[in-house]
């Protein structure tokens, strides 16, 4: 099937190092979907949580449709991911064990649905984002020498 990123959480990629990633799909209202496909979708500030055995991503903002009416939800109300209960059980037993946190990473469409590639992160430190952005630099300058020198 042909997939289509609607949106990515690169938020998450700086503050998390992204042990594990599972895909899951979201319940969703018609006027949330025909804000999504429009890509009117922030992930920024999104985080997933576990409550009463249901996988729930919290604060995901998805505008309000601009063409809709009463029908519009809360642009930033809890929306239920749709995993296996054995996978939620998983995930909750390594939350618990080894501290490590729910991240939606991106969103995207998968055929006609859209799907939540949700993350298992462990936050990094400061040491840590320092170290990954100067392994960037030296990449970028190693990059920028080779080129140089193949004219």
């Amino acid at each position: 099937m042909e997939t289509k990123t609607i949106a990515t959480n690169k938020k998450a990629f700086h503050e998390y190092f992204v042990i594990e990633s599972f895909e899951t799909g979201i319940a969703l209202t018609g006027t949330e979907i025909k804000s999504i496909r429009g890509g009117n979708v922030n992930l920024k500030d999104a985080w997933c949580s576990i409550d009463n055995g249901e996988l729930i991503v919290k604060q995901m903002h998805i505008s309000p449709y601009e063409f809709g009416n009463i029908f519009n939800k809360d642009p930033i109300r809890p929306r239920k991911l749709l995993a296996h209960k054995r996978e939620i059980m998983r995930m909750l037993g390594l939350i618990k064990q080894q501290g490590l946190t729910l991240v939606p990473l991106s969103l995207y469409f998968k055929g006609s649905l859209v799907k939540v590639q949700v993350g298992l992160c462990k936050g990094k430190k400061l040491y840590d984002k320092r170290a990954v952005a100067a392994k960037k630099d030296a990449d970028r300058s190693i990059d920028r020498a080779i080129k140089e020198q193949n004219r």
